[in-house]
């Protein structure tokens, strides 16, 4: 299993001029990290841009000082590369874009400034476009992989199911932290226990890119509420799965409050294509 990356990824001094931020390069390491834990190989593109223009370059459009017959034609010779590596190994799971490039932006492009149009359009940069059947993502996306799982774990079955949910999210490619697996199970803790618990999950919590929350029932567990707010207070991506076809109000599912701070999805499926799987991507 491997991806196709944009060499930026693992050497950042390939990019323009000024436009490195350190999110980028936490972007970065992360992607690097989630690769080595599911043992990805990491096989860099060329990069177009550097070989034409230089790593000293400043930022640009393309239409600025790509649109040459040149660089079209070191393109071609380009992807002619990147299609051997393909016929060699096999399809790879995706191709990690960046999306500060006019060659290999994932979701739009700055392409340039015609008539009335904004320079940035929507779109796949000029090099990565040339790969259309390849699924890709932007790095900010794939980086995003550990997960804090929030749900009521007081009966079997909730527990059977959190159990089986968790290991189709490990199965594709996301680190799942599952409080019922850290000692979260019973009412005989003592409260040393609590303590510990409660700072371990929000530990955990805070430490998370992702949170999926589960809102079956009549009404959200209090916990997972609670998972829910600190998570949202932070700036952290919810995602809360409702399998439950009951509802509680005209534009309701359980709670305006939880609904409105979280991207609600009605299946695995559609929690994993919310999630953008890499694995799911392919299918």
């Amino acid at each position: 299993m491997y991806v196709l990356c944009s060499p930026c990824v693992l050497h950042p001094g390939l990019r323009a001029e000024g436009i490195t931020k350190p999110s980028d390069l936490e972007f970065f390491a992360k992607t690097v990290e989630r690769c080595n834990k599911f043992g990805i190989e990491i096989v860099p593109l060329p990069c177009p841009e550097t070989q034409y223009l230089g790593s000293d370059r400043k930022p640009g459009t393309y239409l600025e000082r790509l649109n040459t017959l040149e660089f079209s034609n070191l393109m071609g010779r380009l992807e002619q590369q990147v299609t051997g590596i393909i016929g060699e190994r096999g399809p790879p799971l995706c191709i990690i874009g960046v999306n500060s490039s006019p060659t290999c932006w994932v979701t739009s492009t700055y392409y340039g400034a015609v008539g009335n149009k904004p320079p940035k359009r929507d779109g796949r940069g000029v090099f990565l476009s040339r790969f259309s059947s390849v699924p890709a993502m932007d790095v900010a996306v794939f980086a995003r992989y550990r997960i804090y799982f929030a749900a009521p774990l007081f009966s079997e079955a909730e527990r059977v199911f959190n159990a089986s949910v968790a290991r189709l999210l490990r199965t594709n490619l996301f680190e799942v932290h599952l409080p019922q697996e850290a000692g979260d199970d019973s009412d005989t803790r003592d409260i040393r226990d609590q303590e510990r618990l409660f700072s371990f999950n929000r530990t955990a919590l805070e430490c998370s890119d992702l949170i999926v929350a589960i809102i079956d029932g009549a009404d959200a567990d209090s916990g997972t509420a609670w998972e829910m707010g600190y998570a949202f207070a932070q700036g952290k991506p919810v995602i809360a799965l409702r399998t439950d076809f009951r509802r509680v109000g005209h534009h309701e599912y359980v709670n305006l409050m939880l609904e409105q701070s979280a991207k609600v999805v009605g299946s695995t499926e559609e929690l994993l294509t919310t999630l953008q799987s890499p694995l799911f991507l392919q299918q």
